[in-house]
């Protein structure tokens, strides 16, 4: 197994050069930033019969699921209008993001946006169909210039829209390691329904007698229980929990049962049961991987020409996957 987790712009020759290896891949998002890269990693890896898991770890919280199901179900309607938004802290600009995020490599959304644009999709089974993006240029510490305040607007097959503002630039003063959420207004037939995560907020509220270490730290602070922390469940050591936590672990798990349901089979009968399972894999849709997440490479893509060409809509092709810019 090959974990990839190196600036968004270096994931393609990392990926498959592991391939190449015969080796499952488990990656940080976004997969790459185009979907020509996306097809030819989907390719490698589909006549090698191996997996590439990618970590959308938002997938396997628990209110996404929830949300997923009780949308699916139709207690929601029909999404039609939405925002969310997700900025990390100041100090992530004297961090290494100010030798790779920048102006010439990727921005604030391909960075973290995607991980909303992949979230309503995972909820409501929607594909984005037009993506345009507006970027603010600012300086690192060390005077790169990067797209450090990116605000988009996508919109969705059936014809809804969702803002998503994303930055480096939440202060480090305030409570939690960034701020982030999601809220989708959805229409039924003769009534209106309503959506909405506060993904930084869970409910702890802690003040502390002094600031704990590490950078952002703060006095007054909103922990998350929920995406990753370790526990002490009584065993040896500490325990790691949250939903940060179970998606890499679904990956791994997933490896392991490849391996597994293919012991003893000859090579061939081996490369048929995996590329059997992987289809199995694709189609449940519950963990990210190049063949049913593709729409965000075509997302990225076109919100980097978005971005570039000063903020005007892309929109997005799936037959063939195309970005070009909208006429008129």
């Amino acid at each position: 197994i090959v974990v990839v987790a190196v600036p968004d712009q270096l994931h393609y020759r990392v990926i498959m050069e592991a391939l190449r290896a015969d080796q499952h891949v488990l990656t940080v998002k976004p997969l790459v930033l185009s979907v020509r890269e996306a097809e030819q990693i989907e390719r490698e890896a589909r006549e090698r019969g191996l997996l590439v898991g990618i970590e959308y770890h938002k997938r396997f919280d628990d209110r996404a699921l929830l949300a997923r199901r009780r949308y699916r179900e139709g207690l929601f309607g029909e999404f039609r209008l939405g925002t969310a938004w997700l900025l990390e802290k100041w100090y992530y600009r004297h961090s290494n993001f100010q030798n790779w995020c920048t102006v010439e490599n990727s921005d604030a959304f391909s960075y973290v946006g995607c991980h909303y644009v992949d979230l309503v999709h995972f909820i409501t089974g929607l594909l984005p169909v037009a993506v345009s993006v507006y970027g603010i240029r600012d300086r690192y510490p060390n005077g790169n210039e990067g797209f450090l305040w990116t605000d988009a607007r996508v919109i969705w097959s059936n014809g809804a829209c969702l803002n998503v503002q994303n930055a480096l630039g939440f202060p480090d003063e305030g409570p939690g390691t960034n701020t982030q959420g999601l809220t989708l207004y959805c229409a039924g037939a003769d009534t209106g329904a309503w959506l909405a995560h506060d993904d930084q907020y869970r409910g702890l509220r802690y003040c502390y007698t002094r600031r704990p270490s590490g950078p952002g730290a703060t006095i007054y602070a909103e922990p998350s229980p929920d995406y990753f922390q370790y526990v002490d469940l009584g065993g040896p050591g500490l325990v790691p929990v949250g939903y940060g936590y179970r998606s890499v672990e679904d990956i791994l798990r997933s490896i392991i049962r490849l391996e597994q349901q293919t012991e003893g089979l000859s090579e061939q009968g081996a490369l048929r049961k995996r590329r059997e399972l992987l289809g199995q894999m694709d189609e449940a849709g519950i963990m990210a991987t190049p063949a049913n997440s593709r729409f965000n490479e075509l997302v990225l893509e076109a919100g980097r020409l978005s971005l570039l060409s000063g903020g005007r809509q892309v929109s997005i092709g799936y037959a063939p996957p195309e970005v070009r810019f909208t006429s008129g």
